[in-house]
């Protein structure tokens, strides 16, 4: 039924760095229920998605990382099983004995599970984030397909070559999400290229019938659209059930926004951990004291503002102090085994604590592969995070403006320099606009970078989002960090059905992975750009 051959790993940034242990086929993982017909339909639902996503989640800290030691803790690899579909057929007198398809018998069989071989381990080489695809699993029957779905593993890669006695039910499940690949021209035709539509989706009827799979699911031909869509897969695995520190608490924007840590926990299964002002004074209070802690930081600091790019407009004692801050951030995060970090209150409180702002610290710390996030909005966050997990790259959580004329300004004092994960933007380091105080970075967006923008609702049931291009990064009297994007689709629409406030953006169109991945997870998405 299975094969010997060893899975093809795709370790990318943040991951582990060490051998991943090879799975066996047998390997059971518990069940999930409580999953409405509806959520069948729409995807795999709040409740299977967090349950799919937590599988094999530490939720202590290590003590590899109770230690400050800059080191991120890694992300968790999506885990791929794919399976072939198949059925061998003999020949009858004077009847039709054989269904469409190019795979009819156990030479063809051997062959084309070689050929998956070869094409998933090109697919995993171009994959940038961390992957690992099993050997090829083989189902003839329901029998076979079941065993094999009692597995352990996050996604099931269906090649659906023949009829299979029954196997595509049992394989394609509510407990996890799965994705169908069939060949037109890529190699030998398959059976359900013909009838996935009427027969498997659709049960013989107009109406769909399947749980767990519809249209989206299914890929023909083509291995970059089954990337793209581990790749949402893998976002959507990795913000599920994220850990994050939120400095003075969790908090929401505005009225709408006061279940959203609430609606964070139960929609996305993310632990906020609250660490509070005192205890942050106290920290940093101690690392001030500690001469050999100042003498680095005062090290950082001078690097930073001798770096090439940057402009200091401000003075060089609250960049020294931001530089304590970040460490101290570190310090927290590497002590709770947390990639994540919030700051409440960033427009007054943690001015007094620590004399310097929250903005460069912020900035810094999503250079470095962290998600730092000012003003404990856990109306976007989650999508800050999803977006991050999705992208590989920093993100920028900004106020957005008016929609006019085909653009929008969006500004805030805490956007990464590190957009593109390579390169630097030019900045200048002033004030916090508001308090005209501490340290906060006016990146210089490159013009005519494509970027994924992101607008989430206050109810954790209705986000929008657009692809958009730079065009300017002006200098008006608001928020440092200042961008004026180009829409790419319907503006109009934007400014009619804008929620929540505060939206997310990136650099690279990763709109499709976005949408994949919240359906997966219950949450509908309006695509301006694509309609």
């Amino acid at each position: 039924m299975g094969s010997n051959r060893n899975h093809i790993h795709k370790c990318a940034g943040g991951c582990c760095g060490h051998e991943v242990e090879k799975v066996p086929m047998t390997a059971t993982a518990e069940g999930i229920g409580g999953v409405s017909r509806r959520n069948f339909l729409m995807g795999l639902g709040t409740a299977a998605v967090g349950a799919w996503a937590l599988q094999g989640c530490a939720t202590t800290p290590s003590a590899v990382h109770r230690i400050h030691n800059n080191q991120l803790p890694p992300t968790r690899t999506l885990t791929v099983q794919p399976v072939l579909v198949c059925s061998t057929y003999s020949h009858r007198d004077k009847t039709s004995w054989r269904p469409w398809g190019g795979i009819q018998t156990d030479a063809d069989i051997e062959q084309e599970k070689k050929r998956i071989d070869r094409e998933l381990a090109a697919m995993a080489a171009k994959a940038e984030f961390s992957v690992s695809i099993l050997p090829v699993a083989e189902a003839r029957n329901a029998d076979q397909a079941k065993a094999i779905a009692a597995g352990n593993f996050d996604t099931t890669l269906i090649y659906a070559a023949g009829s299979g006695g029954g196997a595509l039910d049992p394989l394609v499940g509510t407990n996890r999400p799965s994705i169908m690949f069939l060949r037109h021209r890529s190699g030998p035709v398959y059976l359900w290229y013909e009838i996935v539509h009427p027969r498997f989706l659709r049960k013989t009827v107009d109406e769909y019938g399947q749980p767990g799979m519809d249209v989206h699911d299914v890929v023909v031909d083509e291995y970059d659209d089954v990337l793209w869509r581990l790749r949402a897969l893998y976002g959507l695995k990795n913000a599920c059930g994220e850990r994050i520190i939120a400095i003075g608490d969790a908090s929401g924007w505005g009225q709408g926004g006061r279940n959203a840590p609430d609606l964070a926990r139960e929609k996305w299964h993310m632990e906020i951990i609250p660490v509070s002002y005192d205890d942050l004074g106290k920290r940093f209070q101690n690392a001030m004291a500690d001469e050999k802690r100042m003498a680095r930081c005062r090290d950082e600091a001078a690097a930073y503002m001798q770096q090439q790019g940057i402009t200091l407009e401000t003075k060089p004692e609250f960049v020294e102090r931001c530089m304590v801050v970040t460490d101290v951030f570190k310090e927290l995060m590497a002590e709770a085994n947390v990639r994540a970090i919030t700051v409440n209150n960033c427009m007054g409180t943690i001015m007094r604590v620590t004399e310097t702002t929250a903005c460069l610290p912020l900035s810094i710390l999503n250079d470095e592969g962290y998600m730092a996030f000012c003003e404990s909005d856990f109306v976007v966050i989650p999508s800050g995070v999803l977006l991050h997990h999705i992208s590989g790259l920093p993100v920028f959580l900004n106020d957005p403006t008016t929609p006019h004329h085909g653009c929008v300004t969006l500004a805030h004092c805490t956007a990464p320099r590190k957009l593109d994960g390579r390169a630097y933007e030019k900045t200048r380091v002033m004030t916090h606009f508001e308090s005209d105080y501490g340290a906060s970075p006016k990146v210089e967006m490159t013009n005519g970078r494509t970027v994924t923008v992101i607008d989430p609702d206050f109810a954790e049931k209705r986000w929008m989002g657009f692809r958009g291009k730079t065009i300017e990064t002006p200098f008006m009297d608001i928020c440092r960090a200042q961008v004026d994007v180009e829409i790419e689709g319907d503006w109009v629409k934007l400014l009619e059905e804008m929620r929540g406030f505060h939206w997310m953006m990136s650099y690279g169109d990763y709109l499709k992975e976005t949408g994949y991945a919240l359906k997966k997870a219950g949450i509908e998405w309006v695509d301006v750009t694509n309609g």
